[in-house]
């Protein structure tokens, strides 16, 4: 099976009329997406979701799986009902002092998850207690109800004095009930409270007599891609399509000049990895033994993380840019908060069994594991809840230069120096394939975000494609040079392009269908080991022997004297 087609190559690059937007212009132009703007826990968001899903559902012909999602749902919506019944009757019953319904109420199915409820109407009937004077049944209540729901307090110290009021001639000697003006108030408030509990479901149930508007779907769908396009950093006068939902729009851009050069690091700069889904800042491993964090803008240098007693030869950061993993050749893993650029701070430090260099570090698509490989030719997947090792893969016969997690998150994907790409299930720790295509050492694997292609680069002179799903190569792609002792790595651009370091000091991209070459970016003085793309910001970045960071972009104005068409 071939692998889809991408769309055409350099369709943003050679559009007339291309805008590019400046980090401080994005935020002025783009609310960022985060959880603030939309509660999908909220009941009437949740409500209003399956009724555009069972729209859509209807407008497909797709009646008989409809009716089976208002089935599914309605077992909800018949729940939802008998709560509200019940909170309605234990209103009632509250405000009447009829404890003995209180209790048979609070012990439904409907209420007994209600810990919040639980507690305010407990409170008052131990309270009631208190001020009638029967301290044994009151005790009973505090011990039976109360004393499981006390983090449900609504003030820190209220159970402290519910406790105290054992103790006390009055309620009002104890802090918390200062202000009890008797039973029949303290009802009315409950009552109140119960009320505005009532008042909250009804209100959410409102949009489900609204007037649904016509392809609502479709068109929230329009409106999420006309943000995505709005917020990429490069804006064309042609109006893009779109041709997949299933991850953000990116333009196809290929860059053709330097934007910015990052100096400070005091050795060669092997790897390096942006940090945030903006991508506002990047950082770099160096054999200085330090990883440094610099704004992507102005290249200034925000933090240098300190610790390691060899060189860094891998890093990644967590999808929220809260933290980062550096690998090196002391043998460890260190993990790093760096949410406080002023005082970023080693959360731990992972340590191999030989201490021998660690060449890869990476994230599996959860983030709740580690993949680590390196010298001693295994490779292990930490558990960053346990912090323990919980498995290791053996058989490699040579060091492992990098190791990574396929997007399903079932294999682990490895390059080795044997020459070999190793395929490992994630539970059982067994090889399940293993690849000898290349004619040298393998200094990379990385795979495309669709999951179905992996890149690998060897020092032969050469980049492969493979098809992930029949393991079939599909193309070479060659011209750079990578023969010598230098993990020269390579990945993929999009759908359309490959990028890959060279030891001749370019950075080199492929078109991926065709192989040819598309762009030579010149501008380092010595072997570039590592470049990434970031389609956010629609930049490339790539670390150097030349002690140097550079990033990027596509310049309407630079002349492409490099491309090869």
């Amino acid at each position: 099976m071939t692998a889809p087609k991408p769309p055409p190559l350099n369709s943003l690059s050679d559009a007339p009329g291309i805008h590019y937007h400046r980090s401080s212009e994005h935020s002025r132009l783009c609310t960022e997406a985060d959880s603030a703007l939309l509660d999908e826990n909220n009941p009437r968001i949740r409500r209003d979701i399956i009724r555009i899903i069972a729209q859509y559902l209807d407008s497909q012909g797709l009646t008989s799986t409809k009716v089976t999602l208002y089935d599914e749902a309605n077992v909800k919506q018949q729940r939802e009902n008998n709560y509200i019944s019940d909170v309605v009757r234990l209103r009632a019953a509250v405000l009447d002092g009829e404890w003995g319904e209180v209790d048979r109420i609070c012990s439904s199915a409907y209420l007994k998850d209600k810990k919040h409820i639980l507690y305010s109407v407990y409170k008052q009937q131990y309270l009631e207690l208190i001020d009638d004077n029967e301290p044994q049944k009151a005790f009973t209540t505090l011990n039976k109800h109360l004393k499981p729901l006390e983090a449900q307090q609504s003030v820190h110290g209220e159970f402290r004095d519910l406790c105290y009021l054992l103790t006390t001639k009055s309620i009002q000697d104890a802090p918390a009930f200062r202000n009890w003006d008797g039973i029949a108030s303290a009802r009315e408030r409950l009552a109140e409270y119960l009320q505005s509990i009532l008042e909250f479901e009804i209100v959410g149930r409102e949009s489900e007599h609204q007037h649904l508007r016509p392809n609502r779907l479709v068109t929230l769908l329009r409106q999420a891609v006309a943000y995505q396009i709005e917020s990429c950093q490069y804006h064309s006068e042609a109006v893009p399509l779109v041709p997949s939902l299933l991850t953000d729009y990116a333009p196809v851009v290929v860059p053709n000049a330097e934007q910015t050069s990052f100096v400070g690091h005091l050795g060669n700069v092997k790897c390096t990895a942006y940090v945030g889904p903006y991508a506002q800042l990047v950082a770099s491993g160096s054999s200085d033994n330090t990883v440094r964090i610099w704004n992507t803008d102005s290249a200034e240098c925000l933090a240098t993380l300190r610790g390691h007693t060899s060189r860094i030869w891998d890093i990644c950061v967590d999808r929220a840019g809260s933290t980062l993993f550096s690998a090196s050749g002391d043998g460890t893993v260190k993990v790093w908060d760096i949410r406080d650029m002023h005082k970023p701070q080693c959360l731990h430090t992972i340590t191999s069994d030989d201490g021998g260099d660690i060449y890869s570090v990476s994230l599996n698509p959860l983030e709740s594991h580690i993949i680590m490989a390196g010298y001693d030719r295994k490779i292990r997947l930490y558990d960053r809840v346990t912090g323990r090792v919980v498995q290791t893969f053996h058989g490699h016969d040579l060091s492992v230069a990098q190791a990574v997690a396929n997007p399903l998150g079932n294999l682990i994907i490895s390059g080795s120096k044997d020459q070999t790409i190793r395929f490992w299930d994630m539970m059982s720790g067994s090889c399940v394939k293993s690849l000898r295509s290349h004619l040298g050492e393998v200094t990379s694997v990385a795979t495309s975000d669709s999951g179905m292609l992996l890149l690998s680069s060897s020092k032969d002179n050469s980049n492969r494609l493979w098809d992930l799903r029949s393991l079939k190569r599909l193309c070479r792609y060659k011209g750079h040079q990578n023969t010598s002792k230098n993990f020269i790595r390579s990945g993929f651009v999009g759908d359309s392009l490959i990028v890959g370091g060279s030891e001749d000091g370019m950075v080199y991209l492929w078109d991926r269908e065709s192989t040819n070459i598309v762009q030579r970016l010149d501008g380092h003085q010595g072997i570039v080991y590592d470049a990434k793309w970031n389609p956010k910001r629609g930049i490339l970045c790539s670390a150097s022997d030349d002690w140097t960071l550079k990033t990027w972009w596509f310049s309407p104005q630079a002349t492409n004297h490099n491309v090869e068409l």
